[in-house]
Order: C-alpha cells, then sequence, then structure tokens
C-alpha cells in the first residue's frame, strides 16, 4: 500500500510544488498520505479534516456545513476513497472556495456521474484519480 501513496503524493507534489495549503478531507485513519505530503511539501500547510477525528491531528468539520477558515485561500481538496453520496459536497468545496480537488477512489467505486465530465480521469503510475482544475 506504501507504494501507492509514495505515488499518490508525488503526484500531487508535482502538481502543486508551491502549494501554501492542502487539505484532506474524511481522512478517516489512515495519516500515511498526509505525512509523505509533508515530507515532499515541507513548505505547505497539510490540514486533516474529517467528521469523526481519530486523533489530535484531525481538525474536526462537516463538509456538508464548512468552516471558512479551514478550507480558505487552499490551492488543492484531496479525498480518498470517498463515499460517492459525498462527492457532491466535495465539488461544492472546490465551487465555493475555489480550489482544485483531486479524488482517489476505490478500484471498484465509480464517481458520481453528475461530475464525471468536470473530473479528468488521471493514471499516474500504479493509480488512477480524478482531477479537478478551477477554471479549466
Amino acid at each position: 500500500m506504501t507504494q501507492i501513496w509514495d505515488d499518490f503524493t508525488d503526484y500531487i507534489s508535482q502538481n502543486y510544488p508551491d502549494a501554501k495549503k492542502i487539505v484532506e478531507v474524511g481522512v478517516g485513519a489512515i495519516l500515511t498520505p498526509a505525512q509523505l505530503l509533508k515530507e515532499k511539501l515541507p513548505d505547505t500547510k497539510i490540514k486533516l479534516i474529517d467528521i469523526h477525528p481519530k486523533n489530535e491531528t484531525v481538525i474536526y468539520d462537516d463538509i456538508t456545513q464548512p468552516t471558512d477558515s479551514i478550507y480558505e485561500n487552499c490551492d488543492l481538496i484531496y479525498a480518498i476513497r470517498p463515499p460517492e453520496e459525498l462527492q457532491p459536497d466535495i465539488m461544492n468545496l472546490a465551487n465555493k472556495y475555489n480550489t482544485d480537488i483531486i479524488i482517489k477512489p476505490l478500484f471498484t467505486e465509480e464517481i458520481n456521474l453528475k461530475y464525471k465530465n468536470k473530473l479528468k480521469l488521471k493514471n499516474y503510475k500504479r493509480l488512477s484519480l480524478y482531477h479537478y482544475k478551477r477554471g479549466i
């Protein structure tokens, strides 16, 4: 699994080398991607968000009613394996805060059809992800 997270964070660090703030929503208990991202982008603030924080490094927030200060001036919001029913809320974050989105679904999971035309499927090394860039 480490190779997948390494590839995932490589993709982000190559596409957002000058990011000031990146937010992971729905982090759950998997902290490896954020830890790797902090190593690859040491000057970037990485915020971890979940409605049920598993430890003190994760901030409580409900993306259906987001706290503005968490997402304002964010360069990227990403989610790993978000349920399809939360994907509209993730896209709402992109629109409200004028930020890019990356969604890494499960291998068997589809992206909500309503957003498939906005999110571009990217194959990078051993993984597939969906990327939305504002203004494109």
